[in-house]
């Protein structure tokens, strides 16, 4: 994954670095939290002070992995968060292909003068890193950091700590081994972070069994009354309010994987789900087989990602959003015939 004269100067800058500081996106999921968290407990145990910055806020059901006290929300410590940024001598950028994606942060990363590394799996990242590793075909950030950690120590250095946070990446980011994963590389990954005593199903159920009530009868209503199944282009999609989230006193990450719901339909390759934010609807788009999502997001949400997964933004109502959603169909309905 890392050539070997990258491996170097990595190495050299880490050596060299007495304070880190490990970016990931907004909306964090467990990819970008797994593996900013491993990098950091890593990088502590070589004595740098290593943190995580998280631009907006975590998702409930991440709360409980090891090295979560080494992360700052910027949206609730800003001065925190930016001490840290300007103080570092190293950065590193995971799971993000564009500055765009921190937020607020961003503004604070351009004007640091540190070294920066991108590790990232998202196809056609921006140029804003001294050093980027991109390896678009790989299923998680968290492979990518396993086989970093590797590559640039050649002692051992993984632990329990670190093999979990890694495994919850890899597990978060291919749908429990269910997508991008289709390769012999991902499993023995996980092969050997199962040597570090992982309890693999309490970490399932930490991710998957720790939902609220309220956010199971949000998921009811989605497939009661919010999804909408158009069998003629093999697509479904699911719609969500702000007054509706409000409903059911919705909190960061409730809507996680709701995307993913109509695919339980037969002959459905392709999905999409809206969520009305303040200034914006965020779009996510999923799809099974070649139909390449991430070309859908791109040339008509401002947004990209993998050709499987990927989302962006609309700046419309809802109502008028949909509209346009659905009057696309027709265009890319022969990819979706033939994916």
């Amino acid at each position: 994954m890392v050539e070997a004269g990258t491996a170097r100067t990595i190495k050299e800058w880490i050596s060299s670095s007495s304070r880190v500081a490990v970016l990931t996106h907004t909306n964090p999921d467990g990819d970008a939290i797994g593996s900013s968290l491993a990098l950091a407990l890593a990088l502590s145990q070589q004595g740098i002070d290593a943190q995580v910055i998280i631009p907006d806020g975590l998702p409930d059901f991440l709360r409980w992995l090891p090295g979560i006290e080494r992360s700052t929300t910027f949206a609730y410590k800003k001065e925190k968060a930016v001490e840290i940024i300007e103080g570092a001598d190293l950065i590193f950028c995971l799971d993000f292909n564009d500055p765009k994606r921190l937020g607020g942060v961003e503004e604070y990363l351009a004007k640091s003068t540190a070294r920066k590394v991108l590790i990232d799996h998202h196809q056609d990242p921006v140029q804003f890193t001294d050093i980027a590793i991109s390896d678009t075909w790989r299923g998680s950030v968290g492979e990518m950091i396993y086989l970093f950690l590797k590559e640039v120590f050649k002692h051992e250095i993984l632990n329990k700590e670190i093999a979990t946070c890694l495994y919850v990446a890899i597990m978060t980011d291919t749908g429990n081994f269910s997508y991008a994963s289709s390769y012999p590389e991902i499993f023995h990954v996980v092969g050997d972070l199962m040597k570090y005593d992982l309890e693999k199903d309490k970490i399932y159920s930490s991710v998957y069994d720790a939902f609220s009530e309220d956010r199971m009868r949000l998921q009811g209503y989605c497939m009661q009354e919010k999804m909408v199944i158009l069998p003629q282009y093999h697509t479904a999609y699911i719609s969500l309010t702000d007054e509706e989230l409000t409903r059911f006193n919705h909190r960061k990450g409730d809507t996680e994987g709701f995307v993913n719901i109509p695919f339980s339909v037969k002959g459905i390759r392709f999905t999409a789900l809206f969520v009305e934010k303040k200034d914006r609807i965020k779009v996510s788009f999923r799809s099974r087989g070649s139909f390449p999502v991430n070309r859908i997001a791109a040339e008509n949400y401002n947004g990209g990602g993998h050709i499987n997964a990927a989302g962006g933004d609309s700046f419309d109502s809802m109502e008028l959003t949909l509209s346009k959603f659905e009057s696309l169909l027709p265009e890319y309905s022969k990819w979706l015939k033939d994916a």
